[in-house]
C-alpha cells in the first residue's frame, strides 16, 4: 500500500532514522547467536545400535551433499514433511522452518511429525526451527530468513557442498540419486543464478524505489511500506538482478554470512530498502567480487520449472523442482509420486541406491533403517532423467565458461 507525503517538517530525518534502524535489524538477525532454532540433539532419537549411523564420506571422488531449507507458514506443515520425504536423502542436510504467521502450537507439531521418524533420528540429518519471526518474501526479512538459515545450517554441520532453499509449494520432478549424479560431474564451486539483462530487470524492478520491510521487527509477516522519495543508483558498485531460485555454494554463503570484507555487509545495506532483494543481492555480490566474479556461475533457471499446466513438458523440461504448485493439488504430486518418484505412498521417503541395495521393494520400507540396518549412502544410481539433467548442465557449464560469464553481460 502506498503512502501518501506526510505534511511534516521532520519526516525525512525520522524515515532515514527508521531506515537505518531496519537496516540494523537485517544485520543482527543472522549475526545473533542467539538459539532462535531447536538444537540437534534435541531432534534426534539416538538409537543404542553403535553402528546405526552411517557417516556420509566426502570429497571429489563422491557425491556432492546438499544443505535444504523447507520455508513455510501457516498451515503448511504437512506439504512441508511431505516434500521432505519427497527430497529426503542421508548425505544431505535439511532445516524446516514455519515463519512467525505459524502458531507455536503448529511447530510443535512439526517438529513432533520429525521426531516421530526413526530414519531421521538414526542419520541425524533432519533439524527444525524453533521460535520464528515474519517473512515478507518480497522484502528484506526474506533475504535475511535465507542467511540466517544458510547461517545455521554452517553451525550445525559444514559438511555440504551447496545450499537449496524451497518452499512447500516446491516438488521434485526427478529423484535425489538423479539430482546428486548431476552435480556429481560439476565442479563444487559452482553457482545456479539466472541473471536478467540490465533493461530487463530495470523494467521489472524500480531499484530506485525506497522500501522498509516491517516484518523486520515484528513477529508476523506485514506489507511492504514504500516511501515518496526515490534514491539515485550507487556508484560503488554495480547491480546485478535475476530470478531468485538459486543453487549457492558453501564458499558463498559463508563468504555472505562471515563477510571477511565489507562487501556483503555493504550490499546488504544497500538492499535492505530495496523490494524484491532476492532477485539482487547474490547476484550483486558475486558480479562485484573479485573472489566470486571469475568463477563459473551457470546462467540458468533450469533447475526450476516454473509451471504444473502441462505435465509431459514439465517431466521433461531437465528441471530438478516444479514451482509453484497450488495448495491441494495432490492429484498432480500423487502422478509425479508414481510415475517419476516411484513412491506408491505419500507418507514414505523416496528410494534411492541407498536404500534399494537392502532389497527393499516399497518406499515404506526404506524407513526401517532406522531400526539398524546399515545401508551404503556413499552410493548412488542415476536415472535417464539425471543423465538428462547432468548433460544439460555440463553445456550451461561449458557455455558460462568460455562465452557467458554472467557478469559481462
Amino acid at each position: 500500500m502506498r503512502n501518501s507525503k506526510p505534511n511534516m517538517k521532520n519526516y525525512d530525518y525520522s524515515f532515514w532514522i527508521l531506515s537505518f534502524t531496519a537496516t540494523l535489524m537485517v544485520i543482527l538477525m543472522f549475526l545473533s547467536s542467539r538459539p532462535w532454532f531447536f538444537k540437534q540433539e534435541q531432534i534426534q532419537i539416538q538409537t543404542p545400535l553403535k553402528n546405526s549411523i552411517a557417516v556420509a564420506s566426502k570429497g571429489k571422488d563422491y557425491p556432492p551433499i546438499i544443505a535444504y531449507w523447507i520455508c513455510g507458514t501457516k498451515g503448511d506443515s504437512k506439504r512441508m514433511i511431505r516434500l521432505l520425504k519427497a527430497i529426503y536423502h542421508p548425505r544431505n542436510h535439511y532445516l524446516l522452518q514455519l515463519d512467525g504467521d505459524s502458531s507455536v502450537h503448529e511447530r510443535k507439531s512439526l517438529l513432533g511429525s520429525v521426531k516421530s521418524e526413526s530414519l531421521f533420528a538414526s542419520f541425524g540429518n533432519v533439524d527444525v526451527v524453533g521460535k520464528s519471526y515474519g517473512v515478507n518474501r518480497e522484502g528484506s526479512s526474506g533475504l535475511a530468513a535465507i542467511l540466517h538459515a544458510a547461517a545455521v545450517l554452517l553451525k550445525l554441520d559444514k559438511n555440504w557442498d551447496w545450499f537449496i532453499n524451497l518452499s512447500p509449494l516446491d516438488y521434485p520432478i526427478l529423484t535425489q540419486d538423479d539430482l546428486l549424479h548431476a552435480l556429481s560431474f560439476l565442479p563444487r564451486d559452482v553457482n545456479f543464478l539466472h541473471y536478467f539483462s540490465k533493461s530487463d530487470w530495470e523494467k521489472r524492478y524500480n531499484i530506485d524505489q525506497v522500501v522498509i520491510d516491517p516484518s523486520l521487527y515484528l513477529g508476523k509477516r506485514s506489507d511492504l511500506m514504500y516511501a515518496v522519495e526515490t534514491r539515485t543508483k550507487p556508484n560503488a558498485f554495480n547491480i546485478f538482478g535475476g530470478s531468485p531460485w538459486m543453487i549457492l555454494t558453501r564458499e558463498l554463503t559463508e563468504y555472505c554470512i562471515q563477510g571477511w570484507e565489507n562487501l556483503p555487509r555493504k550490499l546488504l545495506m544497500y538492499f535492505n530498502n530495496v523490494a524484491f532483494p532476492l532477485q539482487f543481492y547474490f547476484h550483486t555480490v558475486i558480479c562485484n567480487s573479485p573472489e566470486f566474479q571469475n568463477k563459473t556461475s551457470i546462467n540458468t533457471d533450469l533447475i526450476r520449472y516454473i509451471s504444473n499446466t502441462d505435465y509431459d513438458q514439465m517431466v521433461t523440461s531437465g528441471a530438478a523442482f516444479a514451482t509453484p504448485f497450488k495448495d491441494g493439488d495432490s492429484p498432480m504430486l500423487n502422478r509425479i509420486d508414481e510415475s517419476i518418484l516411484n513412491r506408491s505412498q505419500p507418507d514414505g521417503v523416496v528410494a534411492g541406491k541407498w536404500c534399494s541395495d537392502l532389497d527393499m521393494n516399497d518406499t515404506n520400507s526404506c524407513s526401517s533403517i532406522g531400526n539398524g540396518s546399515i545401508s551404503d549412502i556413499d552410493s548412488i544410481k542415476a536415472g535417464p532423467n539425471g543423465r538428462k539433467l547432468a548433460f544439460l548442465l555440463s553445456q550451461f557449464q561449458i557455455n558460462a565458461k568460455f562465452t557467458n560469464n554472467p557478469c559481462y553481460l
